[in-house]
C-alpha cells in the first residue's frame, strides 16, 4: 500500500486570509446571528440608529450584552461608537419581521449627523433609565449603559453593556414566569450578504441529567441486544 501523501495542515488559517475574506467566512459560518438595532444620541440631541449583527447576550448576573463595533476605513469611529464613547448610554432593539425593512434602511450610509430615525420616520418614546429614546415599533428594547470597551485593533472594539431595563411589546412576555411568546415575537436573524432568516420553524431538545442520559443509553442497548 502506498503511503498517503502529506496534505499539510487541515482547515483554513484565518491569519493567512485577507480581512475581507475572514469577514465573509465568519459571517457565513456563524449563522444565524441576532440583530441589534442600536439607538444613541449625537452631540446635538439627534437620534442615531444603526444595526449590528456582531451582537449577543453575554451574562444574566450582571445582565450584560456584547456588541462588536466597527470603525470607518480611515479608523475613525462611526456615529454609534462615538456617541457611546461620549455618553455611555444606548438602547438595543431586537428586530422582528415587521421591523426588518426599517432596520435595513438604518444601514444606509447617511452622512454623519443625519438622523436615521428621522429619515425613516420611526417613532420614538422616552426611555426610563437612560436619556436615549427607544423605538416604539420594536418588539423589545433594552436600555443599556456602557460597562467596558475593549480595543482589539484600529478597526474593532468590543462593547460590553449592562442591560438596565427591558421594554416589551404588549403580549410578548408572560411576566408570571418570564416566558416569551415566540409565535407572537417573530424575530429575524442575520445570515450573510443580503440574506436574513425567520425563526418560524423550531424544535425542542430536552436537556437531560447524567442519570437520565445513562438510563436512555441502557434502554437503547437492551433494545439493540
Amino acid at each position: 500500500m502506498m503511503p498517503m501523501a502529506d496534505k499539510g495542515p487541515s482547515g483554513i488559517s484565518l491569519r493567512e486570509l485577507d480581512p475581507r475574506d475572514r469577514y465573509k467566512l465568519l459571517c457565513g459560518v456563524v449563522v444565524p446571528r441576532p440583530i441589534a438595532l442600536v439607538t444613541t444620541l449625537d452631540e446635538s440631541g439627534a437620534v442615531n440608529a444603526a444595526p449590528f449583527s456582531f451582537f449577543n447576550v453575554f451574562s444574566e448576573n450582571p445582565a450584560l450584552i456584547v456588541l462588536g463595533l466597527q470603525h470607518k476605513p480611515d479608523h475613525s469611529p462611526k456615529d454609534t461608537t462615538r456617541n457611546i464613547h461620549r455618553d455611555g448610554e444606548f438602547v438595543v432593539h431586537m428586530v422582528d419581521e415587521a421591523l426588518s425593512v426599517a432596520m435595513n434602511d438604518c444601514a444606509v450610509d447617511f452622512p454623519s449627523g443625519d438622523s436615521e430615525v428621522a429619515a425613516t420616520g420611526l417613532a420614538t418614546v422616552p426611555s426610563v433609565d437612560v436619556k436615549v429614546p427607544r423605538l416604539a415599533a420594536a418588539p423589545f428594547a433594552l436600555e443599556c449603559r456602557r460597562h467596558v470597551v475593549l480595543n482589539f485593533s484600529p478597526d474593532r472594539e468590543l462593547l460590553v453593556g449592562e442591560v438596565l431595563r427591558i421594554h416589551a411589546r404588549e403580549g410578548l412576555v408572560d411576566e408570571a414566569n418570564m416566558y416569551v411568546d415566540l409565535d407572537a415575537y417573530r424575530p429575524i436573524g442575520r445570515m450573510f450578504g443580503n440574506l436574513y432568516t425567520t425563526q418560524r420553524d423550531t424544535f425542542a431538545l430536552a436537556r437531560e441529567s447524567h442519570a437520565q442520559w445513562l438510563a436512555r443509553q441502557d434502554a437503547k442497548e437492551l433494545k439493540d441486544a
